[in-house]
């Protein structure tokens, strides 16, 4: 097992604790710009239920897959691991749902691909020119016309569900995300994409993982790392805007023009995912759950709770399982609650029109809340909660930080 990153960046605690570096807030970075695409609602703005399975269902299988990836690369269990038997995960069609992407480029010369940029896992994948039919419609990497692209004899198989993969060969190659370059960066070129990566599923070509290298199927630095360590970065720092009208990615500190005021810092618990406790869950200025375990995923859209803490917080606002679904909670649309969540003893709100995820139908009086049962032993904190603050990703300090929008 080798972590490039961890033998040439000691300053970096990735596995272990390291003095506070000082992050200059606002210091000069990279923008990149987002874009969206969601199948989690339909034409008519109602709930798509098979698509909001399909999502549940690949929240889950991207975190037990990072589990197994963590055991393997430190040699112990995850702390917050599933206890679970042997066999397939649960039969839903795995579907992303929502994908916030940008533009990368890779190779000399350069081809340029889109990427969803996920905080809850930690490998870039992209479909190569050798891929079968399940890549069509993707924009394709091609090693022989790169003169940079080296083939390292490594197969690689990542699994985001039951039986649904994508599989193929590991090399190295110029990873270039709005002029700062990832020399020789491991990456995965796959000649196959299951289900959930096709194109009508998946719009982007691939996936760029932003979480810690104990996560990583290819036992490598992930790209920003890989940024920070040759020195491509002014911090070694990442930050996401996800509301409108400039949702953007910001690499090497955080962007001052999107945010106001100071960060609230909270330290991250384990360094696999981007783990952070969660003081409180408020409705209508009552704090009805406290000390929260919980990971901040920019891949996942909406916000996963236990079963136990989600029927908690639906009670307190008159809500009440899906009869058919009942992973999902309706409430009436009339009704929205103040909702808010504290991180370091700041109080941030989630927005009504964040909450709210969509009616059941065009003609119903309840709506669907953004707050499901993820079937997970801790909360997913997604983007329904992440649109309504600046979110600042500390690698160097292992912290995560929170800010109001401008």
């Amino acid at each position: 097992m080798h972590f490039t990153l961890v033998t040439t960046l000691t300053a970096l605690p990735f596995f272990v604790a390291a003095s506070p570096q000082r992050v200059n807030q606002g210091a000069r970075g990279t923008a990149i710009p987002l874009s969206k695409r969601s199948s989690l609602v339909n034409a008519d703005k109602s709930v798509n239920l098979e698509a909001l399975k399909s999502h549940v269902a690949s929240t889950k299988a991207k975190i037990l897959r990072g589990f197994d990836n963590f055991e393997k690369n430190t040699g112990a269990p995850h702390p917050f691991a599933v206890k679970r038997a042997t066999g397939g995960l649960p039969l839903d069609a795995f579907e992303f749902g929502t994908a916030w992407s940008g533009t990368i480029s890779i190779g000399t010369p350069p081809s340029f691909h889109t990427v969803m940029f996920d905080t809850g896992s930690s490998d870039l994948v992209l479909p190569g020119s050798g891929c079968d039919a399940s890549c069509n419609g993707h924009t394709l990497y091609d090693p022989a016309s790169s003169s940079s692209s080296v083939y390292l004899g490594q197969p690689f198989l990542t699994n985001y569900g039951n039986d649904d993969i994508a599989f193929g060969q590991q090399h190295t190659d110029n990873v270039t995300i709005v002029g700062l370059t990832a020399t020789d960066q491991t990456f995965g070129v796959a000649s196959h994409y299951s289900w959930g990566l096709q194109v009508r599923q998946f719009p982007p070509d691939g996936l760029i993982g932003m979480a810690f290298p104990s996560l990583s199927v290819f036992r490598q630095s992930p790209v920003f790392q890989t940024l920070v360590t040759q020195g491509q970065t002014d911090e070694p720092v990442f930050s996401f805007n996800f509301a409108a009208p400039r949702p953007e990615l910001y690499l090497g500190g955080s962007n001052p023009y999107m945010y106001t005021g100071d960060f609230t810092y909270i330290q991250v618990t384990e360094q696999s995912y981007w783990h952070v406790n969660m003081d409180n869950v408020v409705v209508n200025e009552e704090a009805v759950l406290t000390n929260v375990n919980s990971i901040i995923d920019t891949g996942s859209e909406l916000i996963h709770g236990t079963a136990k803490d989600v029927a908690t917080f639906y009670a307190a606002i008159g809500g009440a399982p899906s009869p058919t679904h009942p992973a999902f909670y309706i409430f009436p649309c009339k009704d929205v609650p103040s909702v808010s969540f504290t991180f370091g003893g700041t109080s941030f709100p989630i927005f009504a029109d964040s909450f709210i995820h969509g009616p059941a139908d065009t003609k119903s009086i309840d709506c669907y809340g953004a707050i499901i049962v993820g079937k997970l032993p801790f909360w997913v904190i997604g983007t329904a909660f992440l649109r309504n603050v600046y979110t600042t990703f500390d690698v160097a300090n292992a912290r995560v930080g929170f800010a109001t929008l401008a």
